[in-house]
């Protein structure tokens, strides 16, 4: 059975370089070892879902714009240049705990994903709780 994140779960960008840190605000009262629990709502970029450092995806403008910068510089060999990280996330955790709820909604647990608009894929490398299950 999968466990409840919270507060400080460590997340994976399929385009990022480096892990980020989930950030869960106290706003639903619940807690679970000691940390606010994690709804499915709690995908708020740059307020739930920090930067992964640079982003390496060909669907982030930002990385389009700096490869072709890059590849110019290079007299045209092409030069992939990462871009820093701004999280794009529209949608909420998917798919949520189907028996737990928080705040009125299902609660995300370690088996959960994420979906950036920008390419990349988020998921939950350590749920920051290893002793409350959801399912």
């Amino acid at each position: 059975m999968p466990n409840q994140v919270t507060m400080g779960a460590v997340l994976l960008c399929s385009m990022g370089v480096a892990p980020s840190t989930l950030v869960v605000l106290p706003k639903n009262k619940v807690m679970a070892t000691k940390m606010p629990a994690a709804n499915i709502m709690d995908n708020v970029p740059m307020l739930n879902i920090p930067p992964f450092a640079m982003c390496q995806s060909m669907s982030n403008p930002a990385v389009i714009a700096a490869t072709t910068a890059a590849t110019a510089a290079a007299l045209g060999v092409f030069t992939k240049t990462p871009a820093p990280c701004t999280p794009a996330t529209a949608a909420p955790w998917s798919p949520g705990s189907s028996k737990v709820m928080i705040g009125g909604q299902p609660a995300v647990n370690s088996s959960c994903k994420l979906t950036c608009t920008l390419g990349g894929n988020i998921s939950i490398a350590s749920p920051g709780c290893m002793t409350v299950q959801t399912g």
